[in-house]
């Protein structure tokens, strides 16, 4: 792939056919190739096992698709990260509402359900002070019915998240306009934080 543009503070690494075929099914799949896509495709294969790690732990968490946009919109803007703010806040703003997705990443208290805002205080608490969590948190989750495997698993999955979007901000993936382009107006103006789109 040729490009213009630089995708982050890395060069663009040469296409074989791993990048290829990474860089083909960002074009089937949403129409250009991401920022980070050419920035992950340096070394294919560990994006391909945080993906197999991502699974297994939302697996063991036992989380729907819903939830983990509700986890990863809220660590996402919690450590300030545009990127997957957008990404997953509109992601969340379809499950749900703009409105509702908007919440979320301005860190304000989630009322949808006493699930969703034990989800997102957790995922808050992970991404900013996870030293300063508690037993009173963690029985939150419980509460929310969530048995002590699958809160391993959540936090996880958070953990994971979180690395991902410090990969991208370390190495200056900014948000794709692409992606800013389709994000719901809410969820646009609720991302003033981090990366701007580029």
């Amino acid at each position: 792939m040729s490009s213009t543009t630089t995708a982050s503070f890395l060069a663009d690494p040469p296409v074989t056919e791993t990048v290829e075929q990474l860089y083909s099914a960002d074009l089937a799949g949403q129409g250009y190739v991401a920022h980070l896509t050419r920035l992950w495709a340096h070394s294919p294969e560990s994006l391909h096992l945080l993906g197999q790690l991502l699974g297994l732990a939302g697996h063991v968490g036992g989380i729907d698709p819903r939830q983990r946009q509700l986890l990863v919109t809220a660590a996402a803007s919690s450590m300030g990260n545009s990127y997957c703010s957008l990404a997953f806040g509109t992601k969340l703003a379809a499950a749900t509402s703009d409105a509702d997705a908007a919440t979320v990443i301005a860190g304000e208290p989630v009322t949808t359900s006493p699930g969703d805002a034990a989800l997102v205080s957790w995922a808050r608490r992970v991404a900013t002070d996870p030293s300063g969590t508690s037993a009173a948190d963690v029985e939150s989750l419980r509460a929310a019915g969530y048995d002590d495997q699958q809160i391993l698993g959540l936090t996880i999955y958070i953990a994971l998240r979180l690395t991902f979007s410090t990969v991208n901000d370390a190495l200056g993936a900014a948000p794709d306009l692409e992606l800013a382009d389709r994000a719901p107006a809410g969820v646009r103006a609720a991302v003033d934080f981090g990366r701007a789109p580029a």
